[in-house]
Order: structure tokens, then sequence, then C-alpha cells
């Protein structure tokens, strides 16, 4: 009887768990499907469902180049983070030098600050190299986010790696380049996959910056699109196009997370054994 009571208690709390996670984006298809009229009435199903809300979201603004901007940003970050973070890794994990742990220490204090602490001097930095009102702009911006936790779990990655695999590479004449490209990157796949993805989740979501440094429609990205989602008059009511393009953009993110679930699990479990 306590083993079937224990059972149910697990199960009950899985499903308030997966219904808390889930209805706030149930909720936004709902009434992403329902005229505008009726959004300020609670209803858990469209009654009248329509698609009126997805078209009206590409009708008058850019928002497909928006998404292909937030893409492009995205999938640069992400290489640009991975390449140093496995070149940084490498040498903060497997190099013995001074001041390494000071240096890691740094990278983690980096990571910590808020962005509004740093969000004047690099408005200073991307006008004065001319990156205003552009993508790279909001790359370099955006590698301030993602480069310091990818070097750091990188490099917690690399240390656990085995010595004696490169010792061997070493020994057979291996140059630092081919052990890394040869010997450590397959073996951090599943870390590659982890920190890849929340790289580009983080990138993907940013506001401030995307905010801060771009002006026009054409440069922006989605969540800074989707913040100037506005209608024709004050009672045109843009809601129901902000909930179908939260949701438009989301799409892609869970689309990833199911595609590399496995990897993401590996690369999260990875270390906590060993033996």
């Amino acid at each position: 009887m306590m083993r079937a009571l224990q059972k149910f208690g697990f199960w009950l709390l899985v499903t308030v768990v997966v219904l808390y996670s889930l209805f706030p984006f149930y909720y936004a298809i709902v009434s992403s499907l329902r005229p505008s009229a009726g959004l300020f009435k609670v209803a858990y199903w469209p009654h009248h469902p329509t698609l009126a809300n997805y078209t009206g979201v590409f009708a008058g603004q850019p928002f497909g180049r928006n998404i292909l901007n937030s893409i492009i940003v995205s999938s640069v970050v992400v290489v640009l983070s991975l390449f140093l973070g496995v070149t940084a890794a490498y040498a903060l994990g497997r190099i013995e030098f001074k001041g390494r742990g000071f240096l890691l220490m740094t990278v983690l204090a980096v990571s910590m600050f808020p962005q509004v602490a740093v969000l004047s001097g690099m408005f200073e930095l991307i006008r004065w190299s001319g990156l205003y009102n552009s993508l790279p702009g909001l790359m370099i911006a955006n590698m301030i986010l993602t480069l310091p936790f990818t070097v750091w779990v990188l490099t917690t990655f690399m240390r656990g790696l085995p010595k004696e695999i490169e010792e061997a590479a070493i020994v057979d004449g291996a140059s630092p380049a081919i052990i890394v490209r040869r010997i450590f990157l397959p073996l951090l796949w599943p870390a590659l996959v982890t920190t890849g993805l929340l790289a580009f989740i983080a990138s993907w979501n940013e506001f401030l910056f995307a905010l801060t440094f771009t002006l026009s429609n054409s440069e922006r990205t989605v969540p800074v699109a989707i913040a100037f989602l506005s209608g024709a008059t004050k009672y045109d009511l843009p809601w129901g196009r902000i909930m179908a393009a939260s949701v438009i953009v989301t799409l892609p993110l869970i689309a990833l997370v199911l595609i590399f679930q496995r990897r993401i699990v590996a690369g999260l479990t990875a270390g906590a054994v060993k033996g």
C-alpha cells in the first residue's frame, strides 16, 4: 500500500510539474488562434480558431527578415563561441601555466555582470567600430553572454578527459591542433552540443543589446520585433499577433531540443560518474 502511494505521489508531482511548465506555451497557442476581440475572455480551447494573427505578423513589418537575422546572429555566435571555447578550454584545462586559476575566475566573473553594467561601454565600442545597426555588432555583443559560459563549461569537460590519451598522441608526434581536432573534439561532442544549444538559446532570446544596438526594422532580431508589434489604431490590439509571433519564434528552439535531446542528456551527465 505504501509503495502504491509513493508511486502515485511521484506521478502526481510529475504531472503538476509538466502542466506548470507547458501550460503557458499551450495558452499562448490557444490565444494566437483566437480573434483579438476574444482574448480578454478566459478560454482553454479556441472555439473559432483563425490564422489571422499568424498572417498579420508578417503583414506590415519584415518579420521574416527578423527571423532570418536571429538565425544568422545566433548561428554565428554559436560557431565563434565553440571555436574560441574549445581552444581556450584546451589551454586552461590541459596546459599548466602560472595564473591559470585566476584567469578562470576572471572568465567566470565576467559572466556574473548584468547586461546593463556593460551596456554603455559596449555601446561606445560598437559605435566606434562602425558596427552600430548591423548584425556583426549584435554578434560581438552577444559573445559577452555566451563565451564565458562556453569557456568555463568546456574547460571543466576538458579537465575530465584522461591524460593518457593525450600523452599517447604526443608520443606519436601529434601537434596540439591535431590533438584537439582528432582526439578531443569527438570526446567533447556531447558537451559541444549542450553548450552550443544553450548559447544559441541565449543569443536567440537576447533583447537588451538587440534593442540598443539596432535602429531599423530590417536589422532587428525577433525579440525586439515582437516588442515593436503594434496595431493600426488604439482599438486594434496586437496581443493576438504577439502570441502568434511568440509561438513562431519558440518552435525552432523546441525543434532543436527534440533533435539533440540525447546529446544534451549525455552532455549534462558526462563526468557525473567516474570509474
